[in-house]
């Protein structure tokens, strides 16, 4: 693996709120190998939002603003819904 998706992995699973490192780490940890430029970049843009805005975003209970209304965003909700004890 690189150093930008070692770096993304690490960021995914240490944003110091546990309820998205359990969303975004195991996510990280099966998709950032296959990501191409553009799911990195999209990737890396949700992990510099705050935090709660993401969480909100991923469980839908807020629309995203355009900008991150994206491919990664998407595969994320459906991740999380895909999770153990996940609806």
């Amino acid at each position: 693996m690189d150093d930008r998706r070692k770096k993304l992995k690490f960021r995914a699973w240490r944003r110091g709120f546990r309820e998205i490192d359990l969303i975004l780490g195991p996510f990280a940890d099966q998709n950032l190998r296959g990501m191409d430029e553009t799911g990195l970049a999209e990737f890396e843009a949700l992990l510099d939002a705050p935090d709660q805005e993401v969480f909100d975003w991923i469980l839908q209970r807020r629309v995203a603003p355009g900008e991150f209304q994206t491919p990664i965003l998407r595969a994320i909700q459906e991740f999380r819904l895909n999770l153990p004890g996940q609806t």
